[in-house]
C-alpha cells in the first residue's frame, strides 16, 4: 500500500516537470520571436515581421491558453523540481520585459504609419481640391476631397 503513493508522487513530479519545461521552452521561443520582431521594427523593417505574424499569433495564443490553465490550477506544476520552476519564472520575467519593449516598438510603427497615411491623404486632397465643377451661379463649386482620401476611423 505504501508503494502506490510513492509511484503516484513520482508520476506527478515527472508530469509537473515536463509541463514546466514545456512552458519554459514555449516562453523562451516566443520571447525570441518578439525580440526579432522588435529589432525589425527598430531597424525600419516592419515588412519582415509580416511573414511570421501568423506563427507569432499562434504561439502567443498557445502561451495564453497554457498559462491560463496553470493560473487556474497551480497544482499542475507544484510538484515540479524547484530548478524547473525557477527556470520558468526567469523565462517569464524576460518575456515580460521583451513584451513591453515590443509593445513600444509596435506603437511607434503604428504612429509612423498613420502619419504617412495622413500626409498622403492631405497631398491627394490638395491635388483634388482644384475645383469640381460649376454651381448655379456659374462659379466653381468648392469640394472637400478629404472624405474620399482619408478616413480617421480606419
Amino acid at each position: 500500500m505504501n508503494a502506490q503513493p510513492t509511484t503516484d508522487m513520482a508520476a506527478d513530479s515527472a508530469t509537473a516537470s515536463a509541463l514546466t519545461r514545456h512552458l519554459t521552452s514555449l516562453t523562451e521561443a516566443l520571447t525570441a520571436r518578439l525580440e526579432n520582431e522588435t529589432t525589425a521594427f527598430l531597424e525600419h523593417r516592419a515588412q519582415d515581421v509580416a511573414a511570421g505574424l501568423a506563427q507569432t499569433q499562434e504561439m502567443a495564443n498557445q502561451y495564453r491558453r497554457e498559462t491560463a490553465q496553470i493560473k487556474a490550477n497551480r497544482s499542475l506544476i507544484a510538484a515540479a523540481p524547484m530548478s524547473d520552476r525557477t527556470a520558468l519564472i526567469t523565462a517569464t520575467q524576460t518575456f515580460e520585459t521583451v513584451l513591453a519593449r515590443h509593445g513600444l516598438a509596435v506603437e511607434a510603427a503604428r504612429v509612423i504609419s498613420e502619419g504617412l497615411v495622413q500626409a498622403i491623404a492631405q497631398e491627394v486632397s490638395a491635388a483634388r481640391a482644384q475645383g469640381t465643377g460649376y454651381g448655379a451661379t456659374g462659379r466653381a463649386a468648392p469640394s472637400d476631397g478629404r472624405a474620399v482620401t482619408f478616413n480617421r476611423t480606419a
